[in-house]
């Protein structure tokens, strides 16, 4: 008997792929929790029936979820991470030496547990003495933070049920306020491709931009996600992720990486016209 996973794109395109054994399956109090090994992907972490990393292609959205805004600014010492249990954003934070302290917020502690026990690959680096673990709900702990990160990542599940909070204009408020002088907020910013997705991004561009004197978005490429375009996020009191990016600094730390790379870092924020007009139409 073959089994297969199917997750709904939308009404009408699904995507499935063959699985080899169900390893793991979990409700917690926020949300239902899967693991699958998988044919072509390895192990797929799913979340309430959507795939949130899979082991051929995490790298891709943990290095350029990562990567642009340490290239953005090498001197980013202290950052905070919301969300991201799987531990691939930590994962990456942990090769920069001089990143000093790392706070990630993750609200459920199942993700966590099972991310450490069947995904080794991204969760390797969460026990690093730099990381401080809270299981805790990350939009009442960016309250009343003052400048306190160089960097902001949140690594969210989409709009829906817990993420949901993520996405508010009051939350990246307190994001704007819990940064330094040259601190960086990096989103999960959705696709731009299918009508529901599009339309979360658009809001989600728009509130940035009104609190944040830049705020960019740039994209990426990624199998196992509807559509496979997806999109990121960049806002920052001064520093603009192409004006100030000096890519010779990164390309000096050395550091190897299977998808980020100098050039892509400039050409992700060329973005096709259809999604800089929705862009464009979310700034107004």
């Amino acid at each position: 008997m073959e089994l297969w996973y199917t997750e709904e794109h939308t009404n009408n395109a699904r995507f499935s792929m063959k699985v080899k054994e169900h390893l793991f399956s979990g409700q917690s109090d926020f949300q239902k929790v899967d693991v699958l090994d998988t044919y072509e992907f390895g192990k797929v972490l799913t979340i309430d029936g959507l795939v949130m990393i899979t082991e051929k292609d995490e790298f891709i959205y943990h290095d350029m979820i990562t990567h642009v805004a340490m290239a953005t600014n090498p001197n980013i010492k202290r950052v905070l991470v919301i969300g991201g249990g799987d531990g691939g954003t930590v994962r990456e934070l942990t090769r920069y030496k001089d990143i000093e302290h790392i706070d990630m917020v993750e609200i459920d502690s199942l993700v966590v547990e099972v991310s450490k026990k069947f995904i080794p690959l991204t969760a390797s680096k969460l026990d690093d003495k730099r990381v401080n673990l809270h299981i805790d709900d990350g939009i009442k702990f960016v309250e009343n933070k003052e400048k306190e990160y160089d960097l902001i990542i949140v690594d969210s599940t989409d709009p829906i049920g817990p993420g949901e909070g993520l996405f508010t204009t009051e939350f990246y408020k307190n994001c704007y306020n819990a940064l330094t002088e040259n601190g960086i907020l990096v989103n999960q910013n959705e696709s731009p491709y299918y009508e529901k997705d599009a339309k979360a991004m658009i809001r989600s561009t728009g509130k940035l931009s009104k609190i944040f004197p830049i705020s960019e978005v740039y994209q990426y490429n990624i199998p196992t996600y509807p559509s496979g375009h997806w999109l990121f996020g960049f806002a920052s009191k001064v520093l603009h992720p192409i004006k100030d990016f000096k890519p010779e600094v990164w390309e000096s730390l050395g550091l190897k990486t299977k998808y980020y790379n100098t050039n892509l870092h400039v050409g992700a924020f060329a973005l096709p016209t259809y999604v800089r007009e929705m862009i464009d139409s979310a700034k107004k």
